[in-house]
């Protein structure tokens, strides 16, 4: 027990140094490409889009989209909720809306999403029960059709996509947004997934622009 013991601290003191060294390789290819990477990156970010995606390690929006850093205002979360009782989504929207002026919100989910196939069974995992809880939402909103599906890799890849519409209904909902649409006409709000076994975007084509296709009651004066 001793031996597993020191193996598995040696592991870890080796992951720790490897990402002190990927920093060291980081700087140094940067500075080689531009020399001035860093005194720019330093002065300011005038980043266009707010990413809002899930913290699975597997999809980092940067390289997701192949962007540089100061290029991509991040948030991420278990499974990519935009929960209207979420003040730390809530304030990271309304700085990316209405300090940094993003022109792009993406709710960005991906499939195989591990917070998706939790919600989708009945077993206890702890206080993320309550976090899952807004995904059962969006099953129960959808019940109809996802109980049709026979195959459950596909009702769960079908559950991660109407995830991403309701998530970005959802934001679409808020004051943050909507007061923006009053000021501006140049925000728009995305919904894509990630398929992980080819690394290609789907676009779900529900992008919103006004609050036209919210309903009677979310659209606010």
């Amino acid at each position: 027990m001793e031996k597993n013991s020191k193996s598995e601290a040696k592991g870890s003191c080796t992951t720790y140094a490897q990402l002190l060294k990927g920093n060291r390789d980081f700087v140094d290819a940067s500075l080689n490409e531009d020399p001035d990477f860093f005194t720019k990156l330093a002065k300011k970010q005038s980043p266009e889009v707010l990413w809002i995606g899930c913290s699975d390690s597997r999809v980092p929006a940067n390289q997701i989209t192949n962007t540089k850093p100061g290029e991509v205002f991040v948030h991420r979360n278990i499974a990519n909720v935009c929960a209207h009782t979420d003040m730390n989504m809530l304030s990271v929207l309304d700085y990316a809306v209405n300090v940094l002026k993003v022109k792009h919100v993406i709710v960005a989910g991906h499939y195989g999403c591990g917070g998706v196939t939790a919600a989708l069974g009945n077993k206890q995992h702890g206080i993320i029960d309550n976090w899952l809880r807004q995904i059962k939402d969006v099953y129960r909103l959808h019940a109809h059709e996802l109980d049709l599906i026979s195959d459950q890799e596909t009702r769960l890849n079908r559950l991660v996509e109407l995830n991403v519409i309701e998530q970005v209904f959802n934001l679409c909902k808020t004051t943050i947004v909507q007061n923006a649409w009053r000021e501006r006409d140049d925000l728009e709000v995305h919904g894509w997934v990630i398929d992980l076994s080819t690394g290609y975007v789907k676009d779900m084509n529900v992008s919103c622009k006004n609050p036209d296709n919210l309903g009677k009651v979310f659209a606010l004066d």
